[in-house]
């Protein structure tokens, strides 16, 4: 297997990660972006608020509740990026032996992946969306039922087109080439400092200890990139929520409208509506994914600098 194939592998491996550790905040932000919102005023109290009437009426089953689409899409579309990002990488960078992080070959080669992946993403999310949001709440008929997530696609298919399940693709393609320039920008950087600062210190370690090490960094600088991530570009995940999620195919779809909306009605708050789970969420699931692909790479013995 070429070192290609396998980034594409602990692509996939770091995907599944994500979802693992990231799905239940993810739950509770969607409910709060999609119910936080609207015109009527705030459902939920905050966060923890949110998760308490999640436990109370689901079980921790509701936490997870759209986690089969996102465990599909995830792990497809982080093994197609870290894949794409990885290739267009080497690419960009052709003969340059630097080993310090070159500004000009990270941001075009994530923000080209994650508007690559944005295609398998937007619908993947936009599944996961209204499979969270339907809940088990028998009586909010303001939205659809679903019988699963398939039954989610195929039901938008059908009535809504092919179009429909591609709803909010233009916020969802902002979001993941302006926010993985963000993130991979900050990890590149990160993880160049912190080997700097201690790389001197780790040739006298054993294999044991500098492994522990390694993770430590893939740690911090994968928790730090989440962080940056999301930082940058909650306003446009809160337009793609609301789209995505909106009961009637007449509302718009221009992320920009949407969240003029929003701050109309409830003000900036609404624009960062789910911001303290987002933000609790960004430093574990995106540290298992880069400790999680780090660790792949080094299984596979990929070659990297």
């Amino acid at each position: 297997m070429g070192d290609a194939a396998k980034e594409y592998v602990a692509g996939f491996a770091a995907g599944i990660a994500t979802v693992v550790t990231g799905h239940p905040f993810d739950t509770i932000k969607v409910k709060l972006q999609t119910h936080n919102t609207e015109a009527s005023g705030k459902k939920y109290k905050n966060a923890l608020h949110c998760a308490s009437k999640i436990l109370s009426s689901e079980g921790v089953r509701g936490l997870y509740r759209g986690a089969t689409s996102s465990f599909v899409g995830m792990a497809f579309e982080s093994s197609l990026f870290f894949g794409m990002y990885s290739q267009l990488k080497k690419t960009l960078q052709g003969e340059m032996s630097s080993s310090r992080p070159q500004i000009q070959v990270v941001v075009p080669s994530a923000g080209c992946s994650g508007a690559i992946i944005s295609l398998i993403l937007c619908p993947a999310e936009l599944v996961k969306c209204r499979m969270q949001v339907y809940g088990m709440d028998l009586a909010n008929t303001k939205y659809n039922r679903y019988n699963g997530p398939l039954d989610c696609a195929v039901t938008t298919i059908k009535t809504e087109g092919i179009k429909g399940i591609f709803r909010g693709y233009y916020a969802t393609i902002l979001r993941e080439s302006i926010g993985n320039a963000v993130f991979f920008s900050t990890y590149e950087y990160t993880r160049y400092f912190m080997h700097t600062k201690i790389g001197s210190a780790l040739n006298h370690l054993s294999e044991q200890p500098k492994a522990l090490i390694n993770v430590g960094i893939g740690i911090v600088s994968g928790g730090l990139s989440g962080i940056a991530f999301w930082s940058a570009v909650l306003p446009l995940d809160v337009a793609k929520t609301v789209i995505q999620t909106s009961p009637t195919i007449e509302s718009t779809a221009d992320p920009f409208r949407t969240l003029i909306s929003i701050y109309r009605r409830v003000g900036l708050r609404g624009c960062y509506a789910g911001l303290g789970p987002t933000l609790v969420r960004a430093f574990p699931a995106n540290a298992a994914a880069i400790v999680t692909w780090e660790f792949a790479a080094k299984v596979l013995d990929i070659k990297r600098d």
